[in-house]
């Protein structure tokens, strides 16, 4: 499994992109910052594919851990007062 994504600060690297011309017209006309939106994106495309990753490696561990939790109920549960 790959490492986390995080948000620390690294070199950057020059990419060329190609988006519709309306919305870069648009956003330059709202003084965007389109590398930041681009950061931004992609930083949280990666999360999202992370986190489905996860879920889907520890699919069987989180099934059994609620199999159990509903035959044998909370630890503890008895002392809940809610």
């Amino acid at each position: 499994m790959r490492p986390r994504t995080t948000m620390q600060p690294s070199g950057k690297k020059a990419v060329n992109l190609t988006a519709n011309a309306e919305l870069v017209a648009k956003a330059k006309e709202n003084k965007l910052n389109l590398s930041e939106i681009f950061e931004e994106a992609l930083l949280i495309k990666l999360r999202t594919i992370e986190q489905k990753e996860w879920l889907d490696s520890n699919k069987a561990g989180i099934e059994a851990y609620n199999k159990r939790i509903e035959q044998n109920g909370l630890f503890a549960s008895k002392f809940r007062r809610f």
